[in-house]
């Protein structure tokens, strides 16, 4: 199937690719209820960044690479996924000693860590996105923008229901993240 420039596919594409962005930022969302609205913008631009750039390196590399990674491409976004959630969960945990301290997944190594973990899928879908003839062009900012605009929402839907979680929210964000984590991987090796 040739899809070209057929925008509706690739919106559909976009959407599938960012529902691991969406379930991350809620979440984190869920995990830490107070985040600010450059904390949120920044994430959602990081993971629609790495949304909109992945698929392009793949395009580019096309069927060279396609070997080495379509084998374990499953197992590092899960290993990603899967430090990050345990380290959320161990935090969790952890006896309070005074102030609360909550994993914040806006910025630095695990705000990278996250970009790269929720993008990788992105990174093959590029490379056949090569075999198919893709307008890149539209495909790559098309689904950095769905990637970004379903961040933002999985963010605010998450402040939300943390307000009902209440104390163990960050908990129930480091589960959701480690199912990511095992969906990842369960999808791959069972297909």
């Amino acid at each position: 199937m040739v899809i070209g420039s057929d925008f509706l596919s690739i919106f559909f594409i976009a959407i599938g690719l960012s529902a691991d962005c969406f379930a991350v930022a809620l979440g984190g969302g869920v995990s830490q209820k107070n985040h600010s609205r450059v904390q949120i913008f920044r994430v959602a631009f990081m993971f629609g960044l790495f949304q909109a750039i992945m698929p392009v390196l793949g395009w580019l590399v096309g069927r060279t690479v396609v070997e080495y990674i379509a084998d374990y491409d499953h197992w590092v976004a899960f290993v990603l996924l899967a430090v990050v959630s345990g380290r959320m969960l161990w935090e969790s945990l952890r006896p309070e000693r005074g102030e609360e301290k909550v994993v914040d997944i806006t910025r630095g190594l695990l705000l990278l860590t996250l970009s790269i973990a929720t993008s990788i899928d992105a990174l093959a879908v590029g490379l056949s996105f090569a075999f198919l003839k893709v307008n890149i062009a539209l495909a790559s900012p098309t689904i950095g923008v769905v990637a970004f605009i379903a961040t933002a929402i999985g963010f605010v839907l998450g402040k939300k229901a943390s307000k009902l979680i209440g104390r163990r929210a960050e908990t129930i964000g480091a589960i959701i993240l480690l199912a990511i984590a095992f969906r990842i991987l369960l999808s791959h090796l069972l297909a």
